[in-house]
């Protein structure tokens, strides 16, 4: 997981602020697609958004060298500025 710089989000007729990312691969074909599972949370790590986002190439890549690659490409299909490492207090 990661932090993100505050985002409100309209939730049940308040705003509420996600200010951590997750981001789960729930489908690699390993050849040119993959399919995440994203979920915007509160302090408390409660869900406040959810969604898939599919990449396709050229952005899909068979060699990534770390998950931050697909972190990064997420938080731009979303309009998010990661901030840092999600550490539990």
């Amino acid at each position: 997981m990661k932090t993100i710089q505050p985002i409100s989000i309209w939730v049940n007729g308040k705003t509420d602020s996600a200010t951590i990312f997750s981001l789960t691969c729930i489908n690699d074909n390993l050849l040119n697609s993959a399919t995440f599972y994203f979920q915007l949370l509160d302090a408390t790590l409660a869900s406040i958004a959810s969604g898939n986002l599919t990449m396709v190439e050229p952005d899909y890549s068979a060699d990534w060298g770390s998950n931050d690659a697909a972190y990064n490409w997420a938080a731009l299909q979303l309009g998010l500025t990661i901030t840092g490492e999600y550490t539990p207090a």
